[in-house]
């Protein structure tokens, strides 16, 4: 995991090259930030530190840079970002790179240089000498989605670092209140941090008076007051959310997509899939698919196929001008509430 690669850096432990790929760019942008942090002081920075977009720059450009003596300092740290070589994505009219130049590099690494590759990708190809080069001779690490636990943990690590404690449930509220971005819940617990001081302790209270809630978040709370025949406190919250000037074609586009991840982790559920593998399957974060699992139990598999039929028309309308935007989440609303009567 990405955060043993911090637990070494914390402990001063770095290597040559570190190769970090995934669609957590928050983890990816803290790996450089720990490393930075711990390699150069702020003098030393201005000099011995440089990062190069692959898209823009080619990669020999990059890699004689590591190639050069640190000045007034003993390391060098150099980000490559963006290198998309290393997918299966073709590069057609980029910038053209001597992809020679870094095998040889990893042969004779420069002992004064780290090397950080920061891939935002899901995936590399595997098939390509440089990628096998790379996973043979560099430290790699994928920054993908924190599951539950991790993610609970690492919000509990967050606080420490900061000088306070946080209760467990201060963190369940958290994730459920502010969800499961990183940059999100960063800025949260740093928030938090200052508000109760060092040493002290986030509580619920704190979680509860503090935290803004995500527009996910308020859709979640809105699909469950209307699942729960509570019409008017959904309302209260749709109205909310347009008294804060959210568009109701964005607030349709996550309610649909709730709905269709509703209906999709039914039917994995009846096809025995534990939550970990629907997670895995639908790419969605663990959370999210829990919190989905519980209001699958409150539809019929065939009450879920005509809500999503009812947002796809609903979405038509939208686009096509036919009814008002506002009314029409309305209408969809007293629908799903109707529906939830029947049961």
């Amino acid at each position: 995991m990405i955060t043993d690669v911090w637990k070494q850096i914390k402990k001063n432990q770095f290597a040559g090259v570190y190769l970090l790929y995934g669609t957590e760019t928050f983890l990816i942008h803290e790996t450089i930030q720990l490393l930075l942090t711990h390699l150069l002081n702020e003098e030393e920075k201005d000099f011995n530190f440089s990062t190069y977009d692959l898209e823009e720059t080619p990669l020999e450009v990059a890699v004689e840079d590591a190639e050069t003596f640190p000045f007034m300092g003993e390391k060098r740290l150099i980000v490559m970002q963006n290198p998309v070589f290393l997918t299966s994505e073709k590069t057609k009219g980029k910038v053209d790179h001597n992809i020679t130049k870094l095998e040889d590099y990893l042969n004779n690494p420069a002992p004064y240089s780290i090397i950080v590759i920061a891939a935002p990708y899901e995936k590399l190809d595997v098939r390509k000498k440089i990628t096998k080069e790379l996973k043979r001779k560099a430290v790699v690490e994928e920054a993908k989605k924190l599951g539950d636990q991790d993610l609970k943990i690492w919000i509990k690590d967050r606080a420490i670092s900061n000088g306070v404690n946080i209760d467990d449930k201060a963190i369940e509220k958290m994730v459920s209140v502010a969800g499961s971005n990183l940059f999100v819940l960063t800025n949260e617990i740093d928030k938090m941090s200052l508000y109760v001081g060092s040493g002290k302790r986030i509580d619920l209270h704190t979680v509860e008076q503090l935290v803004s809630k995500t527009l996910e978040q308020n859709i979640f709370e809105l699909v469950e007051k209307v699942v729960h025949r509570k019409v008017e406190e959904a309302l209260r919250i749709y109205y909310d959310l347009l008294k804060q000037n959210e568009e109701p074609i964005k607030i349709l586009a996550l309610l649909s997509s709730q709905f269709r991840l509703i209906y999709q982790v039914k039917e994995l559920s009846r096809k025995g899939y534990g939550q970990q593998q629907m997670a895995t399957s639908l790419r969605a974060h663990p959370f999210r698919v829990k919190l989905a699992a519980g209001q699958a139990q409150l539809f019929s598999e065939d009450e879920l196929k005509r809500l999503v039929h009812l947002f796809a028309d609903a979405d038509y309308q939208m686009k096509t001008g036919g009814l008002n935007k506002t009314m029409i989440i309305e209408m969809i609303l007293f629908q799903l509430h109707s529906l939830s009567q029947k049961k």
